[in-house]
C-alpha cells in the first residue's frame, strides 16, 4: 500500500487528465457562443462560484473553528469548479445540461487564476507558521497544464473527428469516472483512520459548505427570476466541486495529504446530498404542477 501512496500524485494526475479529455470531447466553441444569450445566467453563476462560495467558505472555517491545515483544504475545495458529476445530476434532475457544460468549461479556465489565488491567500490567512508551503509559479503552470491541455485535446479531436468523438465520449467519461472512483476508493481506506478521527474537526464544515453551495445555487437564480432549469443547473454546477482537482492540487502541487482530507470527506458527502437536493426540488416542482389554478 506505501507503493501506492508514492504512487498517488502521478495516478491522480491521469485520472484528471482523463476527465478533462472528456469534457473536452463534449465541448465545441458553440457552447461557449450559447452563453452570450444567456449572459445574467452566466454572471450570476460566475459570481457565486469565484467571489460569494468563497466568502462563505471563509465564514464556515472562523465558525466551525477548523485546524488551519483543514482549513487550506477546504478553501481548495471552494475554489475548485463544478465537477463532472455536476452535469449527470443535473441531466437526472432537469436543469439545463448544455448550461451545465459551458459552465464547466468557463470555470475550470477562470480557476487556472483563480485557485492559485484563492490557495494563497488561505495559506497566507490560515497557515502562517509554515505548515503548508504556497504555490510556487512552475506549480501554477503545472496545472495549467493538467487541466487546460486535456480539454483542448479533447475539443481538437471533436472538432476534427466528430465521429469518433461522439462514440467515445460517454464510454471515456464512465472510464475515467470509474478509474477516480477506484483512486477515491483505496486513497480513503488507505486513509480511513485518518479521515475518521479528522470528520470531528473538518465533517460538519464539509457539510454545512456543501448544503450552503446546493441551496445557493438554486435559491439565488430563482430569487432574481431564473427560470427552473437554470436555477436547477446552476445550484449542481455552484454544488457539486470538482474534488478531484482539489485532491491533486493538495497532493500532487503542495504535497500534504491532510489538506485532502475535506475533499476525501465531500467526495463521499456531496453525492449523499445532491440526490436529496435534487429529490427536494423535483417533489416541489410536482407539487406546483399539481396545484388547482385560480379561476
Amino acid at each position: 500500500m506505501s507503493n501506492f501512496i508514492t504512487l498517488l500524485p502521478t495516478l491522480l494526475i491521469g485520472a484528471l487528465a482523463l476527465i478533462m479529455f472528456g469534457l473536452g470531447l463534449s465541448l465545441t466553441l458553440a457552447d461557449f457562443r450559447r452563453l452570450l444569450g444567456q449572459p445574467k445566467a452566466v454572471v450570476l453563476a460566475l459570481v457565486l462560484q469565484a467571489l460569494v462560495l468563497p466568502a462563505i467558505c471563509y465564514g464556515l472555517v472562523l465558525a466551525f473553528d477548523v485546524a488551519p491545515v483543514f482549513a487550506v483544504g477546504l478553501m481548495l475545495l471552494a475554489a475548485s469548479p463544478g465537477g463532472v458529476s455536476a452535469n449527470l445530476f443535473s441531466h437526472l434532475f432537469g436543469g439545463n445540461v448544455a448550461m451545465n457544460i459551458s459552465l464547466t468549461a468557463i470555470n475550470t479556465l477562470l480557476s487556472i487564476v483563480s485557485l492559485p489565488l484563492i490557495a494563497n491567500i488561505a495559506i497566507d490567512a490560515f497557515s502562517n507558521s509554515g505548515q503548508v508551503v504556497p504555490m510556487q509559479t512552475g506549480k501554477v503552470i503545472e496545472v495549467i497544464g493538467i487541466v487546460l491541455v486535456p480539454v483542448a485535446i479533447g475539443m481538437l479531436v471533436k472538432s476534427r473527428a466528430p465521429g469518433f468523438a461522439a462514440r467515445t465520449d460517454k464510454p471515456m467519461k464512465i472510464f475515467s469516472m470509474v478509474v477516480l472512483a477506484a483512486l477515491a476508493l483505496i486513497a480513503i481506506a488507505k486513509e480511513w483512520t485518518a479521515l475518521t478521527s479528522s470528520f470531528a474537526s473538518i465533517g460538519l464544515a464539509v457539510i454545512a459548505f456543501n448544503a450552503f453551495s446546493l441551496g445557493l445555487g438554486y435559491s439565488v437564480p430563482r430569487m432574481l427570476g431564473l427560470d427552473k432549469p437554470n436555477a436547477i443547473a446552476i445550484g449542481y454546477e455552484i454544488g457539486i466541486h470538482n474534488s478531484t482537482l482539489a485532491i491533486f492540487v493538495a497532493v500532487s502541487v503542495l504535497g500534504d495529504f491532510q489538506l485532502m482530507v475535506p475533499a476525501a470527506i465531500y467526495s463521499i458527502s456531496m453525492y449523499v446530498l445532491a440526490t436529496a437536493f435534487g429529490l427536494l426540488v423535483l417533489g416541489r416542482r410536482k407539487a406546483v404542477a399539481a396545484e388547482p389554478t385560480a379561476a
